[in-house]
């Protein structure tokens, strides 16, 4: 399946702009050793699970296979996880920002989203 290269420049920088979401949170959230395990170790299990579990025949090969359905609602929990981050740190300009900006790219993302449903 091919997909539109600015439509998955703008995927990969919501990826990174997760990621620091959920740092961010842990970083601001917590004190002492526990600010560094959770601005670390958050954004490490994330990108973990992202780049593990794969639908076979979406893009990039994963280590673990998983239906369509699952992989979209791995990638919602993750991009919604980094809204809430963001919210929850004081920031919900950033939070709506970016949960409009990820709907939009799901938006433009129709013909995947309907793939990864059927398969």
């Amino acid at each position: 399946m091919s997909q539109n290269p600015a439509n998955l420049i703008l995927r990969f920088f919501l990826e990174l702009l997760a990621l620091y979401a959920l740092a961010y949170w842990g970083w601001t959230q917590h004190a002492g050793l526990a600010r560094f395990a959770w601005a670390l170790g958050l954004p490490l299990l994330a990108s973990f699970a992202w780049g593990l579990l794969r639908t076979p025949g979406d893009q990039g090969k994963g280590v673990i296979p998983v239906p369509g359905w699952l992989r979209l609602l791995i990638e919602a929990a993750y991009f919604i996880g980094a809204v809430w981050a963001l919210f929850n740190a004081g920031q919900p300009t950033l939070g709506l920002g970016f949960a409009i900006v990820a709907g939009g790219h799901y938006l433009l993302s129709y013909d995947r989203v309907l793939w990864l449903l059927r398969h």
